[in-house]
C-alpha cells in the first residue's frame, strides 16, 4: 500500500467515509484529481492484471446476451465474453458491476452480514487459474456434485457447468449483492450447460444453517478466500459440511500466500483432522508466466509472489 507523500497514510475509516461521500455528492463535484487521491485500492485492493489464461474481450452490443434476469440493472453492469480454451465450448458471458457504481449499500450489507464485498470489485486472478485448472482437469469433474465458495461473479462455477459434464453445480457467495450477479450469469449462459443442473446460492460461512446440503458434495472449489483470517474457521467447518462423509470428496482451494493468512488458513485445516497437501508448481504455463513475472515482464507491473502467484491446496476428510 502506498502513502501519501509529505503525510502518514490515511486510515482506512476516512477512506471508507471519503467513498461514502462520493457516493453522497453529485459526481460533477468530485474532481479526477480527488479521485485519484483517495485511494480506493487501499480499501479493496483492485487488479487490472492477471495470467490471461482465458481469452476475453468486452461485448459492446449485449443483444445477444441478454438474460431474464431482472435482479440486475444492465446500466451498473459490463459484459465481459470469454473463450474457454477447449474444442467446441460455447462461449462464456460475464456481468460485472462497473466501478463507478459502489454504492452506500455496500457497506450496510457488508456491516448487516459481516462479510466482505471483495466479490464485487472483479474476478480476481486466482479465479481464473481455477477456472483454468478446472477445464484442464475436467475429467476430474464429470458426473459429481461440485460447490464453488466465495465465488465472485462465479467464472470458475461457470466453467465447470459448461465444460466438465459435472451433475450439478452450485455457485455461492455471502454477499446477497453478489449472489445476484451469479444469478444473472446463470441466466445468460442457460443454453450452455447441458445436463448440468445449475444454481446459486447465499451461503455464510460463520452462520448459514445448510442441512439441506449438508455432506452433499464430492468437490469444492474456492479461490482467493484465505486472506480475512477472522474467517478461517467458519470456511474450515463449511468444508466439513459440505464434503461427502461417504466416499472420496475432495476441496481444491487456490490462494496467494499474502504473509501468514495462507499458513493460518493452512493450521485450521489441520487441526480440525482433514488432510491436505499443498503444490507450488501444479500447471507448467503458469508457473512459466510467473517466472517472467517475477524476472520483471511489464505486462504485470509491481507483480509479486507474496501477493499474486497462488498456491493449490488440495484437501480431503
Amino acid at each position: 500500500m502506498s502513502e501519501k507523500k509529505g503525510g502518514a497514510a490515511p486510515k482506512a475509516s476516512t477512506l471508507r467515509w471519503t467513498i461514502l461521500r462520493r457516493a453522497l455528492l453529485p459526481r460533477s463535484h468530485i474532481t479526477d484529481k480527488h479521485n485519484s487521491e483517495i485511494g480506493i485500492e487501499r480499501v479493496s485492493r483492485k487488479t487490472s492484471h492477471g495470467f490471461s489464461l482465458i481469452p476475453s474481450c468486452l461485448i459492446e452490443n449485449r443483444n445477444d446476451t441478454s438474460s431474464s434476469s431482472s435482479l440486475i440493472d444492465s446500466k451498473e453492469a459490463a459484459c465481459f465474453c470469454y473463450t474457454l480454451p477447449v474444442p467446441n465450448a460455447p462461449k462464456l458471458f460475464l456481468f460485472q458491476r462497473f466501478s463507478s457504481f459502489d454504492v452506500l449499500g455496500d457497506f450496510e450489507i457488508c456491516n448487516r452480514y459481516d462479510i466482505d464485498n471483495t466479490g464485487l470489485v472483479c474476478p480476481w486472478p486466482s479465479e481464473e487459474v481455477l477456472a483454468y485448472y478446472c477445464l484442464s482437469h475436467a475429467e476430474m469433474f464429470r458426473s459429481k456434485t461440485v460447490i464453488e465458495l466465495g465465488s465472485g461473479y462465479g467464472l470458475a462455477g461457470l466453467v465447470v457447468a459448461m465444460a466438465t459434464e459435472a451433475s450439478e453445480v452450485v455457485i455461492s457467495d455471502g454477499n446477497p449483492q453478489v449472489v445476484d450477479y451469479i444469478q444473472h450469469n446463470i441466466d445468460a449462459n442457460s443454453g450452455a450447460f447441458g445436463p448440468s443442473k445449475v444454481k446459486s446460492l447465499m451461503l455464510h460461512w460463520n452462520k448459514e444453517e445448510i442441512s439441506d446440503i449438508s455432506n452433499k458434495f464430492d468437490i469444492v472449489v474456492a479461490s482467493d478466500c484465505t486472506f480475512f483470517t477472522e474467517f478461517h474457521k467458519g470456511l474450515v467447518q463449511t468444508l466439513v459440511n459440505l464434503l461427502k462423509s461417504e466416499g472420496p470428496s475432495t476441496a481444491i482451494f487456490f490462494s496467494p500466500k499474502r504473509g501468514d493468512t495462507f499458513d493460518k488458513f493452512v493450521a485450521e485445516v489441520k487441526e480440525i483432522g482433514l488432510h491436505y497437501s499443498i503444490d507450488e508448481i501444479y500447471d507448467t504455463e503458469i508457473w512459466r508466466q510467473h517466472q517472467d513475472f517475477v524476472r520483471g515482464d511489464d505486462s504485470w507491473p509491481n507483480y509479486d509472489k507474496d501477493h499474486c502467484y497462488p498456491y493449490l491446496i488440495k484437501i480431503t476428510r
